[in-house]
């Protein structure tokens, strides 16, 4: 085993404080519906507290890894309405009063894994409550045309703004609940910031930097996206760009958007849908670039691929920022049209990156690191007094 391995292996024994098996703790995640980044985040924090609860607005059963599985879930009345599983986002109205109803009297400690309304759950008095805010809600904030355009839901687009607008109001109102946040970014420590005028520390998410490792292999002359096709991930304007260029540009992900990108994208252009993860790791490793054309909260695929050696071209702006050094493991994109994503994939091309150094800038998100700082947060939260816990 390489000096490298041995430390890793020594650095995935993070484990929590002893006092802590003593803590009555409660998580609250706003829904239990697959494995994104962020039950990712809540994975990781339940293997530091195996003893916790988890309260979640609704869970469709298999859906999360058995590290989460393992805890006792407990639901609110969003689980029992007509076709939740399936239809859930369609009772976001409902999702203020859900999360309010929660029960927490008892627990010394409550940790909120927030993009929804996690983070305004109503906690007693003496009890802390820390917010791990993966970012205020995108839709009710800053980015409605995104989600409930006209161009997304047609007519409904009229009903749906007077609805977020409320829920806008709401949220602002509830910001004050937690004692503390921490930010998945600089990006959105500055959103909580503007839509809570709440501080917020940096604990960047976990990746899994174990499983995403490079190979010693010469790239071979593709770029690769992977994403979901939803239209403000902008996937056009690389393919436009990789179009012009004649460039093989290999795409892996699936959604409503597919259909119209396959009917603009040209030979040498490969849409792969969904795969398992060990297939898109071989695709990372293999890629010229990965491309990310769309502004991110943080951003987990630009570190996966930086962790398997290979350089991101990525939009300038947004949590991508905390993880792209222009120059050092990628190519930042200011110029946002066509002629700008030109340029930077023939710049891409020329750049020597070295994969050692793009694959130890991915090292500064692993699992453990995640864990070590989450901790630190936990722990100075409880050692507070109270006049002093809230921030």
């Amino acid at each position: 085993m390489s000096q490298e391995a041995v430390e890793e292996a020594v650095e995935v024994q993070v484990q929590a404080p002893p006092a802590w098996r003593t803590l009555r703790v409660a998580l609250i995640h706003d829904w239990l519906t697959g494995m994104r980044g962020g039950e990712r985040v809540l994975e990781a924090i339940c293997e530091l507290l195996p003893h916790a609860t988890i309260h979640t607005l609704l869970q469709v059963p298999g859906k999360v890894s058995e590290t989460i599985a393992r805890h006792p879930v407990r639901t609110s009345f969003v689980q029992r309405l007509p076709r939740a599983e399936r239809y859930y986002r369609y009772y976001l109205p409902l999702f203020p009063l859900a999360i309010e109803q929660f029960t927490l009297e008892g627990y010394d400690l409550v940790v909120s894994s927030s993009h929804c309304v996690a983070k305004s759950v109503i906690t007693p008095p003496r009890t802390r409550h820390l917010c791990y805010c993966h970012t205020p809600m995108r839709y009710a904030w800053d980015q409605f045309e995104h989600y409930f355009g006209a161009g997304r839901v047609g007519l409904a687009s009229h009903v749906a703004r007077p609805i977020l607008r409320r829920l806008a109001v709401w949220d602002a109102a509830t910001g004050n609940r937690p004692d503390r946040y921490l930010a998945n970014s600089q990006y959105v420590a500055e959103r909580i910031r503007r839509y809570y005028n709440r501080a917020a520390s940096i604990v960047h998410p976990p990746v899994e930097t174990s499983f995403y490792t490079p190979l010693a292999l010469a790239p071979e002359p593709y770029f690769l996206i992977v994403s979901a096709l939803v239209p403000y991930k902008r996937i056009d304007v690389a393919l436009a760009a990789a179009r012009r260029l004649r460039a093989p540009l290999k795409i892996v992900g699936e959604g409503p958007e597919r259909a119209r990108l396959e009917a603009n994208a040209g030979p040498g252009i490969e849409f792969l849908g969904r795969l398992p993860d060990t297939e898109v790791r071989e695709l990372y490793r293999r890629a010229t670039a990965v491309l990310v054309p769309w502004e991110e909260d943080f951003g987990i695929v630009p570190v996966e691929a930086q962790a398997c050696g290979r350089p991101v071209v990525a939009l300038g702006r947004g949590g991508v920022l905390d993880s792209v050094q222009d120059g050092v493991n990628g190519l930042l994109v200011s110029q946002d049209d066509e002629a700008g994503w030109v340029a930077a994939l023939e710049r891409v091309r020329l750049t020597p990156f070295d994969p050692a150094v793009v694959r130890a800038s991915a090292e500064r998100f692993s699992r453990p690191r995640f864990q070590r700082a989450f901790v630190s947060a936990v722990e100075a939260l409880l050692a507070a007094p109270p006049e002093k816990a809230r921030w």
